[in-house]
C-alpha cells in the first residue's frame, strides 16, 4: 500500500512508517494530515485516483535545518566575486496512516525508549585507585637531557 501526496510543492510516494523531509510544516500537536493525496495504490499494480475520501497522516519527528549549501557567483577579468550560503529548513514527517476507500493502512508503533542510567562514579573501586596512580607517574617526568659541549677548533 503507497501513496503519492503532494507537500511544499512536491510530489511524494510514501508508505506507512515511511519518513520523509518535507519543506517546514506548521505542526498542531505533532500531528500533520496530507489532503492533496494525488494516487493510492491499494494492491500491487492497481492504482486509482482518489476524490475527497483519502487522507495521509502523519506525526512530526524532528524539524531542523539542512546541510550549507555555498553559492559562489565569479566574473573573469572583473575583480568580482561573491559568496553566500544558504540552510533550508524541514520537517521530518513519520506517515502513520493511510486511509482510502473505508481501508484504512497504519504503521507499527513505534518502541519507546528508555532513558539510560547513569552510573555514579566512585573513587573505593581499583580501577580508580589504578588510574590515580598512572597519572601521578605521568606527572614526574624526568629532567631534561643537558646539551652536549661545543668543540673548539
Amino acid at each position: 500500500m503507497y501513496a503519492v501526496i503532494r507537500a511544499g510543492g512536491k510530489q511524494y510516494r510514501v508508505t506507512p512508517g515511511d519518513v520523509i523531509r518535507v519543506e517546514t510544516v506548521k505542526d498542531i500537536d505533532g500531528n500533520v494530515a496530507f489532503g492533496d493525496v494525488l494516487a493510492v495504490s491499494a494492491s500491487e499494480g492497481q492504482i486509482s485516483k482518489p476524490g475527497a475520501d483519502a487522507h495521509v497522516a502523519g506525526q512530526v519527528v524532528k524539524q531542523g535545518r539542512g546541510a550549507k549549501i555555498l553559492v559562489f557567483r565569479y566574473k573573469r577579468k572583473k575583480q568580482y566575486k561573491k559568496l553566500s550560503g544558504h540552510r533550508q529548513n524541514f520537517t521530518a514527517v513519520r506517515i502513520t496512516e493511510i486511509a482510502f476507500d473505508g481501508q484504512k493502512f497504519t504503521a507499527p508503533e513505534l518502541p519507546k525508549k528508555e532513558a539510560k542510567v547513569k552510573k555514579a562514579k566512585t573513587e573505593d573501586s581499583p580501577k580508580a585507585e589504578a588510574k590515580a596512580v598512572t597519572k601521578k607517574a605521568a606527572a614526574k617526568k624526568p629532567a631534561a637531557k643537558k646539551a652536549a659541549p661545543k668543540k673548539k677548533k
